[in-house]
């Protein structure tokens, strides 16, 4: 269990090592746990959180990649009224499958600019 730990951190750092974000590319930041994900876009100048959304809030009996969807799109729309096209992926060293590349997927569909 520790390794497991341990190898996702070593490819969070080597990830965040290779994206490079501006004030005009936001980093949209992923985590995701065993029951919630949560997402936030970040700007990292400022070290400000400008909008973050979680399926905390969500109490119905739905799949993790439909709560997945639906923080997908309750933090494109908080995006897009603080005018946020352009957005680096951040996914902090997680797989890119299941949940967070439906993100990603919901994300690329609701307009945001990888």
């Amino acid at each position: 269990m520790l390794k497991k730990v341990v190898n996702r951190l070593k490819r969070k750092v080597r990830v965040r090592s290779k994206i490079s974000w501006t004030e005009l590319r936001p980093r949209l930041s992923i985590y995701r746990s065993n029951l919630s994900i949560y997402a936030q876009i970040i700007d990292d100048v400022t070290w400000k959180t400008l909008c973050s959304s979680s399926d905390l809030a969500i109490k119905a009996n739905w799949t993790k990649s439909q709560k997945a969807t639906l923080v997908w799109e309750d933090i494109a729309n908080k995006a897009k009224s603080i005018n946020i096209t352009n957005v680096v992926f951040d996914r902090w060293g997680f797989a890119y499958h299941w949940r967070v590349k439906a993100l990603a997927d919901w994300a690329k569909k609701w307009g945001l600019q990888f």
